[in-house]
């Protein structure tokens, strides 16, 4: 258990806070710092990997671009696909689309429909749950297309903005601030 709290506690101090960025008012948690340390990646990979829901999904969708880095390694950790969910402009081929408001404004994030094709349930993967935005988006982007959502595991919950109360799914998160 001390271990544990240790780890945790060095966890909390590699993410980092940038006030007013993208704006002022805005305090933007970045996660980067952990990759400067590959055990506790590691260690984080691992809790994200062993989630049960995970194990019931078919695959993964990450969420652009923080979510890409943890979704690729849970991948590979947990032996499932994953899809991405990116940014305007970034996909080709034939997607679908869908937007949502930020706390500093507004972006829409797309899926490629051939990816979704293969699959029926799915587990979305990021670093950071914030108001729940990106992740509504996502949601409803695979429930438009009949697909369910098992969960969702991100490494840090910011509690304060409640962003788990709009999500009608389970969410496990490494370390909520």
């Amino acid at each position: 258990m001390l271990s544990r709290l240790r780890s945790m506690k060095k966890l909390e101090d590699l993410i980092l806070t940038y006030k007013d960025f993208p704006k002022k008012g805005i305090d933007f948690k970045d996660v980067l710092e952990i990759l400067q340390y590959p055990d506790i990646f590691q260690d984080i990979i691992l809790k994200m990997s062993s989630n049960q829901f995970l194990k019931n999904a078919e695959a993964i969708i990450s969420i652009d671009a923080r979510g890409f880095i943890f979704g690729s390694a849970v991948a590979l950790e947990s032996s499932k696909p994953m899809i991405v969910a990116r940014k305007p402009g970034k996909l080709p081929g034939h997607i679908l689309t869908r937007g949502y408001d930020l706390e500093y404004g507004k972006n829409s994030l797309s899926i490629q429909s051939n990816a979704l094709k293969k699959f029926n349930s799915f587990v979305i993967v990021d670093d950071l749950l914030a108001t729940g935005g990106t992740v509504n988006c996502v949601s409803r982007l695979l429930q438009d297309q009949r697909k369910e959502i098992l969960g969702l595991i991100t490494v840090i919950e910011l509690s304060e903005l409640k962003g788990r109360s709009k999500i009608d799914f389970p969410v496990k998160s490494i370390i909520s601030l």
